[in-house]
């Protein structure tokens, strides 16, 4: 089949103003969960756009790991190509894209690091291996091959046995919205697109012809 004749009729749901929460990030989370318990795969995984100083964006794909009144978070590698773009331009987009339920959602806006603190709490959550990797890739680097993160391994694991510390090029972003865009899939692609935006500290919702 060629690609210019695939397809999808979108019928599953609808979203109109009534209906939709007057908060985005409740709005979101409403989403969220319908998403997890849908139980579709990794329900979490969002893209994360960012720009660099040549004003090329990149995309890849990350997992939100918190969203309460002060954002929207998840954790990497500072020294990582996102972790630099962001030190240089600290704006980005995020987009989920739930296939199954025909939805999809878009954020926007300023990113700051998460505090110390928060970073520590989570690392100390992650399963030993996450935590030894996170040690044994300098993450966005050329490397030789893949024997290199391996023997990087076997070094700290020997190192720091079951206690790996955080690393200080690890740790947390958090994503403060000022705009959020809510898509559900419709019949004739006649698509239900809800954008909220901040205007004098309150959210607007408008309505975006698809």
């Amino acid at each position: 089949m060629k690609l210019a004749d695939l397809r999808k009729s979108y019928e599953r749901a609808e979203l109109d103003e009534t209906a939709s929460h007057p908060d985005p990030r409740l709005q979101f989370e409403r989403w969220l969960q319908e998403a997890i318990q849908a139980e579709l795969p990794e329900p979490n995984a969002m893209t994360l756009a960012t720009v660099g100083d040549d004003g090329r964006p990149s995309t890849r794909v990350v997992l939100i790991k918190g969203c309460d009144e002060r954002g929207v978070a998840w954790y990497t590698n500072y020294d990582s190509r996102k972790g630099r773009e962001l030190s240089a331009h600290p704006m980005a987009a995020l987009q989920f894209h739930w296939v199954e339920l025909e939805r999809v959602v878009r954020i926007e806006g300023a990113v700051q690091r998460v505090s110390d603190a928060e970073s520590d709490a989570y690392f100390a959550s992650r399963p030993l291996d996450s935590r030894i990797g996170a040690w044994a890739s300098p993450q966005s680097q050329v490397i030789e091959g893949r024997g290199v993160l391996v023997a990087n391994a076997a070094k700290y694991s020997a190192q720091f046995l079951l206690n790996p510390p955080r690393p200080p090029h690890w740790g947390g972003y958090r994503l403060v919205p000022d705009r959020w865009e809510f898509w559900q899939g419709r019949k004739s692609r006649l698509h239900d697109r809800l954008r909220y935006r901040l205007q004098d500290g309150a959210w607007l919702r408008e309505r975006l012809a698809p």
